[in-house]
Protein backbone atom coordinates (compact mmCIF):
# COMPACT_ATOMS: atom_id res chain seq x y z
CA UNK A 1 0.00 0.00 0.00
CA UNK A 2 3.02 2.25 0.89
CA UNK A 3 4.37 1.92 -2.36
CA UNK A 4 1.22 2.48 -4.38
CA UNK A 5 0.25 5.40 -2.08
CA UNK A 6 3.94 7.23 -2.93
CA UNK A 7 2.94 6.28 -7.12
CA UNK A 8 0.10 8.66 -6.29
CA UNK A 9 2.05 11.07 -4.55
CA UNK A 10 4.24 10.95 -8.46
CA UNK A 11 0.83 11.49 -10.19
CA UNK A 12 -0.45 14.31 -8.20
CA UNK A 13 3.26 15.65 -8.17
CA UNK A 14 3.29 15.58 -12.57
CA UNK A 15 -0.24 17.20 -12.49
CA UNK A 16 0.69 20.09 -10.62
CA UNK A 17 3.20 20.58 -13.13
CA UNK A 18 1.47 19.77 -16.30
CA UNK A 19 -1.01 22.38 -15.18
CA UNK A 20 1.83 25.11 -14.64
CA UNK A 21 3.04 24.67 -18.08
CA UNK A 22 -0.37 24.96 -19.29
CA UNK A 23 -1.25 28.30 -17.44
CA UNK A 24 2.08 29.54 -18.98
CA UNK A 25 1.15 28.47 -22.55
CA UNK A 26 -2.06 30.37 -22.14
CA UNK A 27 -0.21 33.10 -20.43
CA UNK A 28 2.03 33.29 -23.88
CA UNK A 29 -1.27 32.83 -25.59
CA UNK A 30 -2.86 35.59 -24.31
CA UNK A 31 -5.66 33.40 -22.42
CA UNK A 32 -5.52 35.07 -18.95
CA UNK A 33 -8.97 33.66 -17.55
CA UNK A 34 -7.38 30.45 -18.87
CA UNK A 35 -4.04 30.85 -17.30
CA UNK A 36 -5.48 31.78 -14.17
CA UNK A 37 -7.75 28.80 -13.78
CA UNK A 38 -4.46 26.23 -14.86
CA UNK A 39 -2.70 28.36 -11.81
CA UNK A 40 -5.54 27.26 -9.45
CA UNK A 41 -5.62 23.76 -10.65
CA UNK A 42 -1.95 23.43 -10.47
CA UNK A 43 -2.33 24.87 -6.67
CA UNK A 44 -4.98 22.11 -6.19
CA UNK A 45 -2.97 19.35 -7.43
CA UNK A 46 -0.23 20.26 -5.37
CA UNK A 47 -2.03 19.81 -2.37
CA UNK A 48 -3.32 16.69 -3.42
CA UNK A 49 0.21 15.77 -3.39
CA UNK A 50 0.94 16.77 0.17
CA UNK A 51 -2.37 15.53 1.61
CA UNK A 52 -1.22 11.81 0.11
CA UNK A 53 2.33 12.74 1.55
CA UNK A 54 1.33 13.96 5.23
CA UNK A 55 -1.16 10.68 5.70
CA UNK A 56 1.54 8.46 4.63
CA UNK A 57 4.00 10.19 7.84
CA UNK A 58 0.78 9.76 9.31
CA UNK A 59 0.55 6.10 9.35
CA UNK A 60 4.15 5.51 10.14
CA UNK A 61 4.89 5.14 6.58
CA UNK A 62 7.65 6.52 4.52
CA UNK A 63 6.59 9.35 1.77
CA UNK A 64 9.04 9.60 -1.00
CA UNK A 65 9.30 13.31 -2.71
CA UNK A 66 9.35 11.66 -6.67
CA UNK A 67 11.00 13.25 -9.38
CA UNK A 68 8.75 14.28 -11.70
CA UNK A 69 8.74 14.10 -15.26
CA UNK A 70 8.56 17.17 -17.35
CA UNK A 71 5.51 18.01 -18.89
CA UNK A 72 4.90 19.11 -22.40
CA UNK A 73 5.23 22.53 -22.81
CA UNK A 74 3.04 23.12 -25.62
CA UNK A 75 0.14 22.40 -26.74
CA UNK A 76 -1.79 22.78 -30.14
CA UNK A 77 -5.42 24.65 -29.16
CA UNK A 78 -6.79 25.00 -26.11
CA UNK A 79 -9.09 22.50 -26.99
CA UNK A 80 -7.00 19.74 -27.10
CA UNK A 81 -5.22 21.58 -23.83
CA UNK A 82 -8.83 20.70 -21.79
CA UNK A 83 -8.97 17.54 -23.35
CA UNK A 84 -5.57 16.81 -21.78
CA UNK A 85 -6.57 17.72 -18.77
CA UNK A 86 -9.95 16.00 -19.05
CA UNK A 87 -7.65 12.74 -20.21
CA UNK A 88 -5.29 12.91 -16.74
CA UNK A 89 -8.25 13.71 -14.97
CA UNK A 90 -9.64 10.41 -15.68
CA UNK A 91 -6.21 8.49 -15.53
CA UNK A 92 -6.04 9.93 -11.60
CA UNK A 93 -9.64 8.77 -11.08
CA UNK A 94 -8.29 5.28 -12.31
CA UNK A 95 -5.34 5.40 -10.20
CA UNK A 96 -7.68 6.81 -6.95
CA UNK A 97 -10.18 3.61 -7.46
CA UNK A 98 -7.30 1.26 -7.86
CA UNK A 99 -5.87 2.20 -4.21
CA UNK A 100 -9.74 2.01 -3.19
CA UNK A 101 -9.55 -1.80 -4.62
CA UNK A 102 -5.65 -1.97 -2.90
CA UNK A 103 -7.16 -0.76 0.36
CA UNK A 104 -9.96 -3.12 0.40
CA UNK A 105 -7.52 -6.09 -0.76
CA UNK A 106 -5.74 -5.33 2.00
CA UNK A 107 -7.80 -4.74 4.38
CA UNK A 108 -6.85 -1.43 5.23
CA UNK A 109 -9.91 0.44 6.03
CA UNK A 110 -8.22 3.62 7.26
CA UNK A 111 -6.64 4.16 3.79
CA UNK A 112 -9.97 3.07 2.08
CA UNK A 113 -11.50 6.15 4.37
CA UNK A 114 -8.88 7.91 3.81
CA UNK A 115 -9.49 7.89 0.04
CA UNK A 116 -12.65 8.35 -0.24
CA UNK A 117 -12.45 11.89 -0.19
CA UNK A 118 -10.07 11.47 -3.43
CA UNK A 119 -12.68 9.28 -5.07
CA UNK A 120 -15.52 12.42 -4.41
CA UNK A 121 -12.77 14.95 -5.41
CA UNK A 122 -12.20 12.90 -9.15
CA UNK A 123 -15.99 12.94 -10.05
CA UNK A 124 -16.05 16.90 -9.25
CA UNK A 125 -12.70 17.09 -11.54
CA UNK A 126 -14.47 14.90 -14.59
CA UNK A 127 -17.31 16.53 -14.22
CA UNK A 128 -15.80 19.92 -14.14
CA UNK A 129 -13.84 19.44 -16.98
CA UNK A 130 -16.13 17.53 -18.73
CA UNK A 131 -18.49 20.21 -18.45
CA UNK A 132 -15.66 22.91 -20.10
CA UNK A 133 -15.05 20.39 -23.03
CA UNK A 134 -18.96 20.86 -23.46
CA UNK A 135 -18.74 24.97 -23.22
CA UNK A 136 -15.96 25.21 -25.68
CA UNK A 137 -17.78 22.93 -28.23
CA UNK A 138 -20.80 24.82 -28.31
CA UNK A 139 -18.51 28.40 -28.28
CA UNK A 140 -16.56 27.05 -31.61
CA UNK A 141 -13.75 27.36 -33.69
CA UNK A 142 -14.98 31.17 -35.06
CA UNK A 143 -12.18 34.17 -35.11
CA UNK A 144 -13.87 34.94 -31.31
CA UNK A 145 -13.74 32.02 -30.28
CA UNK A 146 -10.76 32.17 -27.77
CA UNK A 147 -11.64 35.56 -26.39
CA UNK A 148 -15.10 34.25 -25.76
CA UNK A 149 -13.67 30.50 -24.17
CA UNK A 150 -11.12 32.43 -22.38
CA UNK A 151 -13.78 34.66 -20.70
CA UNK A 152 -15.63 31.41 -19.66
CA UNK A 153 -12.96 29.86 -18.27
CA UNK A 154 -12.55 32.99 -15.90
CA UNK A 155 -16.06 32.97 -14.77
CA UNK A 156 -15.76 29.51 -13.89
CA UNK A 157 -12.70 29.94 -12.04
CA UNK A 158 -14.23 32.76 -10.19
CA UNK A 159 -16.83 30.53 -9.44
CA UNK A 160 -14.37 27.87 -8.01
CA UNK A 161 -12.90 30.59 -5.92
CA UNK A 162 -16.31 31.51 -4.44
CA UNK A 163 -16.82 27.95 -3.83
CA UNK A 164 -13.74 27.56 -1.90
CA UNK A 165 -13.80 30.19 0.24
CA UNK A 166 -17.58 29.14 1.29
CA UNK A 167 -15.21 25.91 2.11
CA UNK A 168 -17.80 24.30 -0.33
CA UNK A 169 -14.95 22.23 -1.88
Amino acid sequence: MEKALNNQIELEGYAAFLYLSMASWCDKEGMEGCAKFMHRQATEEHEHMMRFFTYISEVDGHAISPGIKKPPTDFKTIQSMFKTVYEHEQKVSHAINQLVNLGYKENDHGTVNFLQWFVEEQREEEDLMRSILDRIKLIGKGAQSLYYIDKEIETINQVELAAEKNGEE
